[in-house]
């Protein structure tokens, strides 16, 4: 039975996608729930796995390509027979011809014989880990992931023009920069579409905003011997949960766009929408840039159920298993430069929303307490808004207000 693989359904926010990786070729057996494909769109990486155990037929979608929302990628020959008969002489696929004009012995997809040519490599000087002693795409990018360290006692390969539609960012081995040379290289690569996108949402921030910023200092003292005081305690009780500093401030922050909602409101053509619940997005990095999954409901939630979500959005975020439901909305942002040393910044807003809240490091200063000069550790925070709807003397309050509340963590419970 031949069963048609289709591209995920789309939302209405998301036009397209691009084929990112196939991880089967033609030919290729597969179990059911195997990775078959990943789509990359302007907000996650969606992966299609395969409905049902069997053999890639064809494949009418080529990495790099476009694609919309249940766009037919593949034909699977579905069943037990199918996945037996993939594993037979008689089903592999034919050798084919290498550039030196010798015989492939090794079975492979066509994808992998791409990469291959692409980088002039032989199948024979790679390791092949697939099942009958197949080569994966995988054994060809382990290899090539090795090739640098080979190569450093050799002169520097030359750096080949980059083929793939979409590519990430160039690491410092990819262009043979990491010890002194001579030559002026250079490498382009295409944006990727989560990279472009996020450029386009900054530019756009930045272009149709009156975006201003306050900025404040708080002392984390008292937070910090709260928390010596009740980590061990409180990871135990939450099942490992850590305690850490971002659900206090999440928290903090749903009682300051409480008091005033102006900061939690958006603006939509010449009506202001005021919510009234507080979906607080988390900023998380990744490769490609910062993504920005959502607390729903923050201010129902605990700061264990906090931490937990975030160190779940984390986890999920470097395995490209976010979904677009989880990163879509919010009425507020938090972000934290402080994690990679950052003193002090201007975050940018996420529209429609009109408030961010920046978190920055954590650094001892000499500051005057009861008349004296003294060392505590003080952290930097900036508040960026929209100035079409937020007044200055709005976001100055909503800022001390959230200074308070950390500086005296108690109120978060009371509410006061």
């Amino acid at each position: 039975m031949t069963v048609e693989i289709k591209a995920p359904a789309f939302p209405e926010s998301v036009a397209d996608g691009v084929v990112s990786a196939w991880h089967k070729g033609p030919g290729d057996s597969v179990a059911r729930d195997e990775l078959l494909v990943e789509i990359e769109t302007d907000k996650v990486v969606m992966e299609v796995v395969a409905p049902a155990a069997g053999v890639i037929e064809a494949i009418m979608a080529a990495e790099g390509e476009t694609i919309t929302s249940e766009m037919l990628l593949a034909t699977l020959s579905a069943g037990a027979d199918g996945v037996q008969a993939s594993e037979s002489p008689e089903s592999e696929e034919p050798a084919a011809e290498t550039k030196s004009g010798s015989v492939e012995s090794i079975p492979m997809g066509p994808a992998v014989r791409a990469l291959l040519d692409e980088h002039d490599l032989s199948s024979e000087e790679i390791e092949a880990t697939g099942k009958g002693g197949r080569l994966l795409k995988e054994d060809v990018m382990a290899h090539l992931k090795r090739q640098p360290e080979q190569q450093s006692a050799q002169q520097p390969a030359p750096v080949r023009p980059a083929q793939q539609a979409v590519a990430p960012a160039p690491a410092a081995a990819d262009l043979n920069i990491d010890g002194p040379t001579s030559e002026r290289i250079e490498k382009r690569v295409p944006m990727t579409r989560m990279r472009a996108r996020i450029a386009e949402r900054l530019l756009g921030a930045t272009q149709q905003t009156a975006m201003l910023t306050t900025f404040n200092e708080v002392n984390m003292a008292p937070l910090m011997a709260l928390r010596r005081q009740y980590r061990d305690e409180f990871e135990s009780v939450h099942n490992g949960t850590r305690l850490g500093f971002m659900g206090f401030f999440v928290k903090a922050a749903c009682e300051a766009l409480k008091r005033f909602p102006e900061v939690n409101a958006s603006i939509d053509d010449n009506d202001v929408v005021y919510h009234g619940y507080q979906d607080i997005g988390v900023a998380v990095s990744v490769d490609e840039g910062l993504v920005v999954p959502i607390l729903r409901d923050a201010d129902f939630m605990s700061i264990a159920d906090v931490e937990a979500a975030i160190a779940s959005f984390g986890s999920k975020a470097r395995d490209k298993k976010l979904t677009i439901e989880e990163m879509t909305g919010g009425t507020f942002t938090v972000s934290n430069g402080g994690v990679f040393g950052s003193l002090l910044s201007t975050p940018i807003l996420n529209p429609p929303q009109t408030g961010i809240l920046g978190m920055h490091t954590i650094q001892e200063r000499p500051i005057a307490m009861d008349g004296e000069v003294v060392i505590q550790p003080m952290m930097y925070l900036a508040l960026s808004y929209d100035h079409r709807l937020v007044d200055g003397k709005t976001a100055v309050q909503f800022l001390v207000t959230i200074k308070g509340l950390i500086e005296d963590p108690a109120r978060i419970l009371l509410q006061i």
